[in-house]
């Protein structure tokens, strides 16, 4: 039955038995639940000034962990260092080192920065590292390529890149413009699979006037397999002194322009074949 106040006629011996059973090493709960008082208020009474058993102590696990930081601290480890030590959050780290002052710097800010950099320039390795594994392991899935995988690639890269006309302005030529040397390489390939003759072909090239004209016509010639001096007159783009290029230095070379001569023909194929393969995506989708 619960006990309240009112109900005992000798509190006194019921704080005696209280307190016996206290000093065996009952704890509050177990002295509850011996004496039936439900009564929380009483109960604390009853026990007053009688320390709890140790068994009931909160554990004090931490406190060589506690200690063990602050030593660390002492020592000059950062919050890092002493997390990564001890295994503890860095909360714990903070609460229990909180106070003490904080250890002079390891290094000078030059030469964090140094070690900054250094470690950076290593991520750097590494990520570029990664990056040309997968670009290798790329480049082997990519095996002989067939004329019907050109005849498609180089269809793609036309409609991409070439010239198009618009009905409100038909202009039947076939003329490519890039940048990429890998993507006129691809390009003039096509056209050899389609049998343009290279007498055919008309270069020219785009580029800033503030760039090194002669160097590009050269590299371009290379891309191309032709003489430097089949280039028609370049297209200069005037320079902005208020713009920020970022296309500048020796691996800027503009973009060349491929026309094709007496190319009506050739682009309404163009345009039909690009079409066909249009219709036939469709229907994949369907």
């Amino acid at each position: 039955m619960t006990h309240t106040p009112g109900k005992y006629t000798d509190l006194e011996t019921l704080r005696e038995q209280a307190v016996t059973l206290r000093r065996r090493g009952y704890s509050l709960r177990q002295i509850r639940d011996e004496l039936k008082i439900f009564n929380n208020d009483i109960l604390s009474r009853l026990v007053k000034g009688e320390p709890p058993p140790a068994w009931t102590k909160r554990p004090r696990a931490k406190d060589d962990m506690r200690q063990r930081a602050r030593e660390l601290r002492l020592q000059g480890w950062t919050y890092d260092q002493i997390e990564a030590e001890l295994g503890c959050s860095r909360s714990s780290v903070s609460l229990w080192v909180g106070d003490l002052p904080r250890p002079k710097p390891r290094y000078t800010p030059e030469e964090q920065r140094a070690l900054m950099q250094e470690g950076l320039a290593r991520r750097r390795a590494a990520e570029n590292e990664q990056r040309e594994m997968a670009k290798l392991a790329a480049h082997s899935d990519i095996a002989e390529l067939t004329d019907r995988e050109l005849f498609m690639a180089g269809l793609a890269l036309y409609w991409a890149e070439g010239s198009k006309s618009k009905p409100y302005d038909r202009r039947e030529r076939a003329v490519f413009v890039n940048s990429d040397p890998g993507v006129i390489r691809v390009y003039l390939a096509w056209l050899d699979l389609l049998e343009v003759g290279r007498e055919r072909l008309g270069f020219r090239l785009l580029i800033h006037e503030s760039a090194d004209v002669d160097a590009a016509h050269r590299f371009w010639a290379e891309i191309a397999d032709v003489d430097a001096s089949v280039f028609a007159k370049p297209t200069l783009k005037r320079h902005n002194p208020k713009t920020v290029r970022k296309n500048t230095g020796d691996d800027y070379h503009g973009c060349l322009v491929v026309a094709v001569a007496r190319s009506a023909r050739l682009y309404n194929r163009i345009e039909g074949w690009w079409s066909g393969l249009v219709a036939q995506a469709e229907v994949r989708l369907r």
